[in-house]
């Protein structure tokens, strides 16, 4: 599936995150009133008149600035490559800066089809305000308001008579493709934005050593042998209590909002680091969301031979309630043992969405009885009741032991081959 790609840029503060919102018709895009709260790719599909297509919503672009400034900036200028059509973002209220000049520079290199967005027009009496844009040399400004909406639709409808024609693989926008999602979460700076960039096959996340450098949770959809996979890199997770900006709170809100959502979920542990005490919780959250989960030991190959045996102690020990999750291995930034997380999360998902059949169900659960009976209880009869997870219901006598309980789960999993998916059991007895 290949759909148009519309990307949002202009330098930070003018709104780009705010139109993105409107355009999509949700609140997808993180938007606070200070500049560089977008720093990676984002995009998000949408249609307009029937048409589907990509918005990319990109960080503020400037001309000078730190180290991770540039990379933003090498994120929108790689976006601006990639479109069908450019946004090219400005405010009314602040004017023409000498940094939207030079946006204007890029794109006019990039030979792009360009419209020029004036925002922050929010009454007729501003729409004179837009015309000093035009000075920029890219077209008839457009005068709009993302935060009320004011003739949005009239930049939508520009916006898709610049589209390219649609191809013969482009579906139609009332046609809905299932894409199986992975989250790829865990604590600030363990290297989520260098695997999902390694997974992706492109530099999309900006990676950078400051801890807090993903903001918001960032998708994309790679083909695979056994058909497409959504990665979603999400913001680090850091305790409530370190948590003291507003920006950083709503990131913490959007990556437990994809872990909810996602099919799997890829913990990211730094290995030269051990597991902390918030990489626990972290795989508590994902337990309690109840999708599959992957253990993923990044910088493995920092370790020497004794650190190697102490990390898979700690693993073992500290994150036992995971006992069912495989445990990966890998280097995120060399490539090493990345190959192994296809096939995982192809398990994983085919497991997460398997149903048993009732006959072959009941004929385990009685053959663990008969191998270990329960102490003064019996299963009567077990059915799967739902997938994603599996939930099974078992129909007793009497209430069932926890431990007795885990032994069944255990005995059901291995037979049916369920891996890294969590299971879920609930007893219905005659005397509950």
């Amino acid at each position: 599936m290949s759909l148009p790609v519309i990307a949002i840029v202009g330098r930070p503060n003018v709104g780009k995150s705010t139109l993105v919102n409107r355009i999509v018709g949700r609140r997808e895009a993180i938007v606070e009133e200070q500049p560089g709260v977008t720093r990676d790719r984002k995009e998000l599909e949408t249609d307009w008149r029937g048409r589907r297509f990509l918005i990319v919503d990109t960080g503020g672009w400037m001309a000078a600035g730190d180290g991770l400034d540039a990379k933003v900036s090498e994120q929108a200028e790689r976006a601006i490559k990639g479109a069908d059509v450019v946004l090219f973002v400005t405010d009314a209220t602040v004017g023409v800066t000498e940094d939207d000049d030079k946006v204007a520079a890029v794109l006019r290199r990039a030979k792009r089809p360009v419209l020029m967005v004036v925002n922050k027009v929010d009454s007729e009496h501003r729409e004179t305000d837009a015309w000093d844009f035009a000075r920029l040399g890219l077209g008839e400004p457009t005068a709009v308001s993302a935060l009320h909406g004011r003739q949005v639709g009239d930049l939508l409808d520009a916006v898709f008579e610049r589209l390219p024609p649609p191809g013969p693989e482009e579906l139609p926008a009332d046609d809905t493709l299932k894409v199986p999602s992975i989250a790829v979460v865990g604590r600030p700076n363990v290297g989520k934005s260098t695997l999902f960039n390694r997974l992706i096959g492109d530099d999309r996340s900006v990676v950078h050593d400051q801890p807090g450098t993903t903001r918001d949770s960032i998708d994309t959809v790679v083909e695979t042998p056994d058909g497409p996979i959504r990665f979603i890199d999400t913001a680090g997770m850091r305790r409530k209590s370190k948590i003291v900006e507003g920006t950083e709170y709503y990131s913490l809100v959007r990556a437990l909002q994809t872990v909810d959502r996602a099919d799997a979920a890829m913990l990211v542990i730094d290995a030269s680091e051990g597991v902390t005490h918030q990489d626990q919780r972290l795989a508590e959250r994902i337990d309690v969301a109840g999708s599959p989960v992957l253990i993923v030991l990044n910088k493995y190959d920092l370790l020497g031979a004794d650190a190697r045996a102490e990390i898979s102690e700690e693993v073992a020990d500290r994150l036992a309630f995971l006992g069912y999750a495989p445990v990966l291995k890998i280097s995120a930034l060399t490539g090493k043992g990345v190959q192994r997380l296809l096939p995982a999360i192809q398990e994983a998902i085919e497991a997460y969405h398997r149903r048993v059949p009732t006959r072959e169900l009941n004929e385990v659960v009685q053959a663990a009885q008969a191998q270990q009976p329960a102490p003064n209880a019996r299963v009567l009869y077990a059915t799967q009741g739902a997938t994603d997870p599996p939930t099974f219901t078992l129909f007793t006598n009497r209430a069932l032991p926890a431990p007795y309980l885990r032994y069944l789960e255990r005995r059901i999993r291995e037979h049916f081959g369920f891996g890294p998916t969590p299971l879920k059991l609930r007893v219905r007895s005659r005397t509950s």
